[in-house]
């Protein structure tokens, strides 16, 4: 088995933050896109969902060419397509330049994502969870880093200095160029023991327990999104509140998801994956409510320990979908951190309609039901806890 390299995961976890920055970037320009092309909210609309659709739907698609041949190239190459695309945004005065622009940086943020999780595995070693953590929680902070750095750029240097925002990827690009003999030579990392393991890897029940870790996924991550959207409609629309105020508890949640993500992962390895994914699923379900009943910097408090439980698992999943199609883990690598929660994305269009006819504090409740939902799914999953994956063959 190929040992933890952490100077490796490193280098990845970096590549991983840089690529997120131009995805969780574009909502927070696109009022500054609409204004520019004197665009409907429809058009608006429909740059996010070729974004969604180009950078997370497809991701297996990448996943399934990168399994067939390594294809490392896709690491560099995904990074930069990314940061090119977005930060060309402030230039055309063509929707359908926007568009493509908005798709190229979408084909690269879906590249290097299942290659990145596929490299990453072979640097981990028996700390699975431990190291996949490492990379995972470099797109945590990219995540919660772009809307601040985007809105940083247009606020002091204005909108037609957006280009600047490419700086990050291309520092990278040079970053992983150097480390580039190490990180290319994965697939000899990979000892003859792990191919056979996987032997009945591609068993009925393993089909059936992956399908149940992706409803489990979509089931967070509409969680989170759904939260995401509906604190600042809630704060600022119904209660018109400070807009400020509820960008802080966006940011409090996803913060807590890189407190968890990292601290979740040592607990994941030693406690086992599927029991350390029920707990928390479990809390979640105990702490959400809570949102509803305090107020003040108890809230804060309450969406960082929700943030934390919650989106502690993110690396978990990917780590167990890895072990359930051992011999395919790009694609095992796309469906968790691409379809799954591109799915979760697209179910909150539901929490909408639940807005539009109950309102929104309606909308924002019944995100209660979805972690417990993940629950029970949980309840049904049949995992091997064995890191060498030997029960598998009793699938």
């Amino acid at each position: 088995m190929s040992k933890f390299n952490l100077k490796i995961l490193l280098v990845l976890s970096l590549g991983h933050l840089v690529t997120d920055i131009y995805q969780s970037a574009l909502p927070t320009i696109l009022p500054f896109l609409k204004e520019n092309l004197s665009l409907s909210y429809t058009m608006a609309g429909v740059i996010l969902m070729a974004a969604n659709f180009t950078s997370s739907l497809i991701q297996p698609l990448f996943g399934f060419l990168s399994d067939k041949q390594e294809k490392a190239f896709l690491l560099p190459l995904g990074c930069l397509c990314a940061g090119a695309g977005f930060s060309l945004l402030s230039f055309p005065s063509s929707y359908a330049l926007i568009l493509m622009l908005v798709i190229v940086s979408g084909f690269g943020i879906a590249s290097y994502h299942p290659e990145g999780y596929k490299t990453a595995h072979f640097f981990t070693g028996e700390k699975r969870v431990t190291g996949m953590a490492i990379f995972a929680v470099g797109g945590n902070l990219g995540f919660a880093l772009g809307p601040i750095i985007s809105i940083y750029i247009i606020k002091y240097m204005g909108f037609s200095s957006l280009p600047i925002i490419i700086v990050p990827s291309v520092v990278f690009v040079a970053i992983i160029i150097f480390y580039w003999r190490d990180i290319s030579i994965t697939e000899i990392k990979r000892d003859k023991a792990a191919d056979g393991e996987v032997a009945h890897g591609r068993r009925k029940g393993a089909y059936i327990s992956l399908s149940i870790v992706i409803a489990i996924v979509i089931m967070r991550s509409w969680t989170q999104m759904g939260l995401m959207s509906y604190i600042p409609f809630y704060y600022i629309n119904h209660l018109k509140g400070d807009p400020l105020y509820a960008g802080k508890l966006v940011f409090v949640l996803l913060l807590g998801g890189v407190v968890g993500t990292l601290g979740g992962a040592p607990l994941a390895d030693r406690w086992g994956h599927k029991r350390y994914l029920m707990l928390s699923m479990f809390l979640s379900t105990l702490i959400l409510p809570l949102i509803f009943i305090v107020d003040g910097y108890m809230l804060f408090v309450v969406l960082g320990f929700l943030g934390t439980t919650l989106i502690s698992t993110f690396s978990v999943t990917v780590v167990m979908a890895q072990q359930l199609l051992p011999k395919n883990l790009g694609v095992a690598s796309g469906l968790m951190v691409g379809f799954a929660i591109g799915a979760g994305g697209i179910c909150v269009t539901l929490l909408g309609v639940i807005a539009d006819h109950f309102g929104v504090p309606a909308a924002l409740k019944s995100i209660m039901i979805l972690p417990f939902a993940g629950f029970l799914l949980s309840t049904f999953l049949r995992y091997p806890e064995d890191s060498k994956i030997r029960t598998i063959a009793e699938f």
